[in-house]
């Protein structure tokens, strides 16, 4: 490992919180993809038991139609993880892309990405998702590609913003002089300088898709029954009965978008505390 890697690492292990969301992240998706190998009820599968509470037989439970609370959770965070991903990945590809564009061209190829991403952002976040979440027909797929384009202009604009900055480095100069490949230029030197922002904006990005996917579903605009999320099974708790007398209804998907987007969120401080120019230096 190269010097600079060995400093972020020993940087990023001395945000202590970070440490720990990594590892129960990690803990979190191996519980989520390796976990219904190991138990006997399938998400889809309903027994004669209407919301009982946990027992041996079902560790969470059941809700209201007889379906294992576990299974379901585990279905439930199996779509947000790969929601979370998945739209992360394209939200970030896009603004890699369109943000490396603006700030090393410049000119017309600027204005015109500018332009798309101040209309984009000129309308409320929130009510673009679900615009888009009432257009397209439900289901994950459809969260992810949401997700991946409402996301990516503020990415993309703190990417032009860091290519601008990059772009007027010596070393930068000299191989624009040299007549470069821009190509060579753009992935060989611009980019990986650019490194830091483009993690810690895919690390903000991937929590916050976890909050929308499970608000969608919630709204019936999301992953859609009998499929599990951790939305839709918190919109079946909306009776005041099951809310003060059933709480192992809905304490069990509660906890895990907590769990996750904190995750996500100390994981980001992280990251930015270590790749943080001034701190590796030292």
């Amino acid at each position: 490992m190269s010097n600079q890697f060995q400093r972020f690492i020993k940087r990023y292990r001395n945000h202590k919180m970070a440490v720990i969301s990594f590892y129960l992240l990690v803990l979190l998706t191996l519980f989520a993809f390796i976990g219904p190998l190991f138990i006997s009820f399938t998400p889809y599968e309903i027994t004669n038991d209407f919301l009982v509470s946990p027992s041996w037989t079902h560790i969470l439970g059941t809700d209201v139609i007889g379906r294992d609370i576990f299974a379901r959770l585990l279905q439930g965070m199996r779509i947000s993880i790969t929601v979370g991903i998945l739209s992360t990945l394209l939200a970030t590809t896009l603004a890699v892309i369109l943000g490396s564009l603006a700030g090393y061209f410049g000119g017309w190829v600027d204005r015109i990405i500018m332009r798309i991403i101040e209309i984009v952002m000129s309308f409320p976040y929130i009510l673009l998702i679900l615009v888009f979440g009432l257009i397209f027909q439900p289901g994950m797929w459809s969260i992810i590609i949401i997700l991946g384009f409402v996301n990516w202009p503020s990415g993309a604009r703190l990417i032009r913003g860091s290519i601008l900055a990059i772009k007027e480095k010596e070393y930068i100069q000299a191989s624009q002089i040299a007549k470069m490949p821009s190509t060579y230029i753009l992935f060989k030197e611009l980019l990986p300088n650019a490194i830091a922002p483009i993690l810690v904006f895919s690390s903000n990005i991937m929590a916050y898709s976890i909050i929308d996917e499970a608000a969608l579903s919630f709204l019936g605009m999301g992953v859609q029954l009998p499929d599990a999320s951790l939305g839709n099974m918190l919109n079946q708790t909306q009776s005041i009965s099951v809310l003060t007398l059933q709480p192992w209804v809905w304490l069990p998907p509660g906890i895990a978008i907590v769990l996750l987007v904190l995750s996500m969120n100390f994981i980001g401080d992280g990251l930015r505390d270590a790749l943080d120019p001034e701190s590796l230096q030292n």
